[in-house]
């Protein structure tokens, strides 16, 4: 990677991983969605129940995949910490309008908070969860793709995966959950596990996408990054010459 060099279509794969961060944190949670799975009957699961955003904050990984394969880990590095602010900021704005005193002909200040009121403890585990779990998703891909020398993308993309979002869920939901009673002390594990089996499984849905996308984008921008000699520590910005 050249240092200060400008590529023609990053800048839109950051906006598309922040966009989705930011939605499937913002708006996924507050909805509960169940359906119906009479093929899983004969594991005791009839029916699945599940936060709608585990429908979509997985695609966040895969466009961090995108991210490291293509412009390399530093680069990776920035639109993490990008994320990380935005849904700083998505938080804090969440708290402030949800705590401002409704009109008095406005009458759907209950549904407001359901929505958007989560408490601190939830939001602080969900950025410190994405905050780990992204890095090492990234980690992971980069050191993978070395040591296949760039071959068989699938391996680094679910495998990367795979690590990154077990990182996630064991963080997140303990922090978030334990001992509050929203969810059961007991039911956790169980909870966790279904969570991580379900976005690995949109990540290996969508490894035909992310192939096409991930070789449009090396054509396009003349770029296959490899991190031979990047500094990995997250807190440091700079991009390597």
């Amino acid at each position: 990677m050249t240092k200060g060099r400008s590529y023609r279509y990053f800048d839109f794969v950051m906006v598309a991983f922040v966009t989705v961060l930011i939605c499937s944190n913002l708006i996924g949670p507050a909805k509960i969605a169940q359906v119906e799975t009479p093929w899983l009957a004969w594991m005791g699961l009839a029916t699945l129940t599940f936060g709608a955003g585990v429908l979509f904050f997985p695609i966040s990984y895969v466009f961090g995949d995108i991210l490291t394969e293509v412009y390399g880990y530093s680069r990776a590095r920035k639109v993490i910490w990008a994320g990380f602010a935005g849904l700083a900021f998505a938080s804090i704005m969440a708290a402030v309008v949800v705590q401002l005193p409704p009109a008095p002909f406005w009458k759907h200040q209950a549904a407001y908070d359901i929505a958007f009121g989560n408490t601190w403890r939830i939001v602080l585990a969900s950025m410190f969860a994405y905050f780990c779990g992204e890095f090492v998703n990234s980690f992971v891909l980069a050191k993978m793709k070395l040591a296949t020398a760039g071959r068989w993308l699938w391996t680094r993309t679910i495998g990367s995966t795979i690590v990154g979002e077990a990182v996630d869920s064991v963080l997140f939901y303990p922090l978030a959950f334990y001992g509050t009673g929203i969810i059961p002390d007991d039911k956790l594990p169980a909870v966790m596990v279904f969570q991580f089996v379900a976005k690995v499984a949109v990540e290996v849905v969508f490894t035909p996408l992310t192939y096409w996308i991930v070789g449009a984008l090396k054509r396009a921008e003349d770029e296959d990054y490899y991190d031979r000699n990047t500094d990995f520590n997250p807190f440091k910005l700079e991009e390597k010459a």
